[in-house]
């Protein structure tokens, strides 16, 4: 595994608009992630500015490893949970929703960057991208401590299908990625928790508290913009809500919902329980 940067990682950008296409270009994980976290750091130390005269639109979809093989979810296999294999496919399975993750975040952050929006929402999405940087990093390093690595399994190739979904309209990503596909993270993660330490593993368990405390924050990072764009337009904030996950998610949300950690990032019952039928 290759553990420094490689040289295309440090090279300088016009502009966040460019870094964080680079994001989206880099094909090797480990290098995405560590590329995520040096252009965060420019950001935040203000060496990049928002946009240049020759930013490029972001690719339709970011470069991906050879591995793992992607699949569709009805071809990927049925897999149990428990044993040292079953608790390598759940973190393998993390790494690659966090993989997912970091291409988001910097495609929100590029995406919109020359839409006039204030500069929190890109230092929201930033801090967000540098965090599922880290969160890849620490569950690759859970992986290589059981001797394996991101891209031993097969993984499902539908993470990317909410973007290209929601590309030409941010409210509507806003709605599906943070709202819906991250919320659902926090319903999930605390039982993962209780099994990674009934089942003695401590260390991967303290890994998905970290991931589970940051992505309360990346809802209500979405719950605040989503809020901020509904009153800009003069929209209802739950009908719009409503409207736009019928129009670009797939199925039903699925109870239970974790409604304490929900409502601590601002999304409340009104947003989510009227899509659980039809």
């Amino acid at each position: 595994m290759n553990s420094h940067p490689s040289t295309t990682t440090r090279a300088p950008f016009a502009s966040l608009a460019e870094g964080a296409r680079a994001v989206l270009e880099c094909p090797q994980a480990d290098d995405k992630a560590r590329l995520g976290q040096h252009v965060a750091d420019l950001w935040r130390r203000g060496a990049l500015p928002l946009t240049s005269g020759e930013d490029r639109p972001m690719p339709d979809r970011p470069r991906r490893p050879a591995r793992p093989e992607l699949l569709s979810h009805r071809d990927m296999p049925k897999r149990t949970f428990k044993g040292p294999r079953g608790r390598f496919a759940l973190l393998h399975s993390l790494a690659h929703i966090e993989l997912n993750a970091i291409d988001l975040a910097f495609d929100m952050a590029g995406r919109w960057a020359g839409e006039g929006l204030p500069r929190g929402f890109h230092d929201d999405w930033i801090k967000v991208g540098d965090e599922e940087a880290k969160h890849f990093l620490a569950l690759q390093g859970r992986l290589a401590a059981t001797d394996g690595t991101y891209g031993d399994l097969p993984a499902h190739n539908g993470l990317w299908e909410a973007a290209e979904e929601t590309r030409h309209d941010l409210l509507a990503r806003l709605a599906v990625v943070p709202l819906v596909l991250e919320a659902r993270g926090l319903d999930v993660t605390p039982v993962m928790i209780e099994r990674l330490t009934g089942a003695g593993d401590l260390e991967s368990a303290d890994v998905l508290r970290m991931i589970y405390r940051d992505e309360q924050q990346h809802v209500g990072a979405g719950a605040r913009w989503f809020t901020y764009l509904c009153d800009q337009r003069g929209l209802p904030r739950e009908t719009t809500f409503h409207m736009l996950v019928r129009k670009h998610f797939r199925g039903l949300l699925k109870p239970p919902f974790n409604a304490t950690a929900r409502n601590a990032a601002g999304l409340n019952p009104e947003f989510y329980e009227p899509l659980t039928s039809r």
